[in-house]
């Protein structure tokens, strides 16, 4: 993940570069470990660490810094705040325990869990101890915990909860090839994990000489909405055809949480099923979204993508009475209007969002180079919740392959906005990605290093 900075004097402090050689010291000695009769047990992982120097951030600049960006009380800022230049250190693990099974005639059965803990702080200390499940806001959710069957002919059928291919691929390894996976993947209208799913997929199809593999994705979300019933249906495709592979991306979800946030899990309108029968309307948003990849020469790589966003707007609902009465997860609402008989309406909304990047590898050395644009919207809302504001990031970046899963890596960027006010809509919110809040100043840049074990 990467954060925002200004170029002053910046340096590996003590601790951190200890906590760096002790991992690079860990990690020439470890490897991915196989177990169980027949290696049918896995256990395979990343551990990463990384620390930036960000520009304008101001932790204590919002009223409410907890609260969604669609509400307008989240809109205050707190006068007289200092921005500046801060540190921030991440820490990220994540491991994958599998478990594979013969069943003879080319079926095999398969199992897979994971999840990713997160820590981020000031310093290595202060990550370490913040160090919690990734997905803690829904504790339901796993980034992988499945079944599957597949056949060398037919294709593969998996149940349970996984990563959405509209955040997995754009995750991996498009935006992190350019140094932009968060603002990449995790922007949009999107969902990016499935806590109810069944996907089929085939086998590689022979299509113009090249492979061609199909996939649709269904989740039931949470089952115990019965009125506002959730339904997201996610179709893939990846073409592969010698230097040159597309992938290809439609999703669409039916009344789970509105947002702007790609990484975000899919599982109803509201956390509690007891609110049901409160709202009195759903909502449904979506996303078509094409990527390429292809290999130039041996050396140099080039990539890019287009997506378009399509919200339906929900409007603002209040679950229970009093200052501090409940309210449901809103989208793009007219605050204090009534229309039609109803308050606070949600308008519908759609924008474009771009991406681009180019790769050199030689050696054990690969430089990149990254560009992403997140587009303004286009809505009949009369009050403005960012659809006025459009958003660019452009990245370098410096990666060196030490070898035994261990690579070291170096950034720097910077980012704009088009103007002062809230962030663009298809930014989950107004300090998102970069800590650089598009409610007081509309530029930003960082730059930090980092190192990351695969095994």
């Amino acid at each position: 993940m990467s954060i925002s900075s200004k170029s002053l004097p910046w340096r590996l402090s003590g601790t951190r570069l200890a906590l760096a050689s002790a991992l690079l010291a860990w990690s020439a000695s470890s490897y991915a470990i196989d177990f169980g009769p027949d290696g049918m047990f896995s256990l395979t992982g990343f551990a990463k660490m990384e620390t930036a120097m960000s520009s304008n951030q101001c932790k204590d600049c919002a009223l409410f810094p907890l609260e969604d960006k669609q509400r307008i009380w989240a809109d205050e800022l707190v006068n007289g705040k200092e921005y500046k230049t801060m540190a921030q250190t991440t820490i990220l693990f994540q491991p994958w325990l599998g478990a594979k099974y013969n069943l003879g005639q080319g079926y095999t059965a398969s199992a897979l869990l994971s999840q990713r803990f997160r820590g981020g702080g000031g310093s290595v200390a202060d990550s370490l101890k913040s160090i919690d499940r990734d997905m803690a806001f829904d504790p339901k959710i796993w980034y992988e915990k499945n079944m599957a069957i597949s056949h060398e002919d037919y294709g593969r059928v998996a149940l349970g909860s996984m990563t959405a291919r509209g955040w997995a691929v754009a995750d991996y390894p498009y935006g992190t090839n350019i140094g932009l996976s968060n603002e990449w993947a995790g922007s949009g209208a999107g969902y990016g994990m499935l806590g109810n799913a069944i996907r089929v997929t085939t086998r590689p199809l022979d299509v113009f000489n090249g492979d061609l593999v199909l996939e649709a994705s269904i989740d039931q979300g949470n089952t115990g909405f019965t009125k506002n019933k959730p339904l997201l249906i996610e179709l893939y495709a990846q073409y592969h055809q010698g230097d040159l592979v597309i992938d290809a991306v439609y999703q669409n979800a039916k009344n789970g949480k509105p947002m702007a946030w790609g990484h975000g899990p899919f599982s109803a309108l509201t956390d509690s099923a007891s609110d049901d029968s409160l709202l009195t309307t759903g909502a449904d948003q979506s996303i078509t979204m094409a990527m390429a990849r292809y290999q130039l020469t041996s050396q140099i790589e080039l990539s890019g993508g287009v997506r378009a966003n399509r919200w339906s707007g929900m409007r603002a609902i209040q679950l229970s009475a009093g200052a501090q009465g409940l309210w449901n997860n809103m989208f793009n609402v007219a605050w204090d209007t009534t229309v039609g008989g109803v308050a606070n309406p949600g308008y519908a909304a759609t924008s474009l969002d771009l991406s681009a990047g180019a790769r050199y590898r030689t050696g054990p050395w690969t430089a990149s180079v990254g560009l992403i644009y997140l587009g303004t919207a286009t809505t009949s809302n009369p009050s403005e919740r960012g659809q006025s504001n459009d958003a660019t990031a452009a990245t370098v970046g410096l990666n060196y392959d030490y070898g035994q899963g261990v690579q070291f890596y170096s950034f720097a960027g910077m980012s704009h906005f088009g103007r002062i006010g809230l962030s663009p809509m298809s930014m989950p919110g107004n300090t998102a990605f970069w800590g650089v809040d598009s409610r007081v100043t509309q530029d930003g840049n960082w730059f930090g290093a980092g190192v990351v074990y695969t095994f």
